[in-house]
């Protein structure tokens, strides 16, 4: 079974966690969620980011999700594949040099990573963008194009694939963003 490293946080997106865990489990691998400082049966507090029509999205309180596996307990070398969800948390998560570490080690090795939204933020400060095009929530673009990448401005429900890295703008893109992740992983669905 193929086990993937699911990197969340307080105030994460709660769609872009609660829905790529909830898909990735489904078709069968092993998903570990975790945040720095916090163990497995913690919860990360999640905030509902939704598109009304305003200049920028709007934030609601979302769900309480539990951490299935206690962040200190990570072997980053057991893992095939690493999904960074967006929302606030990535605005602190990408201060922790340990998940910079975890970043650089997956794309070091060239394994599958998925960045949705503001996750984007940490690979920027794990400086492993340049070269490369993604995209990310169009506010985080200056960020991608200051860290040496070319952001690609895609419609908010697509997914972007530059070799071993899946981005996409945010959660209305969940159905392209997996079926591409899963495809990195080395995944077939057939119906």
């Amino acid at each position: 079974m193929k086990k993937v490293l699911f990197l969340t946080g307080d105030y994460t997106e709660d769609y872009e966690t609660m829905v790529p865990f909830q898909m990735l489990e489904m078709v069968g691998y092993e998903v570990h969620t975790v945040c720095p400082d916090k163990k497995k049966g913690d919860i990360v507090k999640t905030a509902i980011h939704d598109f009304e029509g305003d200049q920028t999205y709007s934030e609601k309180p979302g769900h309480n999700f539990v951490l299935n596996y206690s962040f200190d307990d990570v072997d980053i070398t057991e893992y095939d594949g690493f999904v960074i969800a967006g929302g606030r948390a990535p605005e602190y998560l990408r201060l922790n040099t340990k998940v910079l570490d975890m970043v650089k080690y997956f794309f070091k090795e060239d394994k599958p990573v998925a960045a949705i939204c503001h996750g984007i933020q940490i690979l920027t400060a794990a400086d492993v963008v340049k070269g490369r095009k993604l995209t990310a929530y169009p506010a985080v673009g200056p960020e991608v194009t200051m860290a040496g990448g070319e952001f690609q401005s895609i419609a908010v429900d697509g997914a972007y694939v530059d070799g071993n890295l899946v981005t996409s703008p945010a959660w209305p893109a969940h159905p392209s963003f997996i079926r591409e992740f899963l495809k990195i992983m080395g995944a077939t669905v057939t119906i």
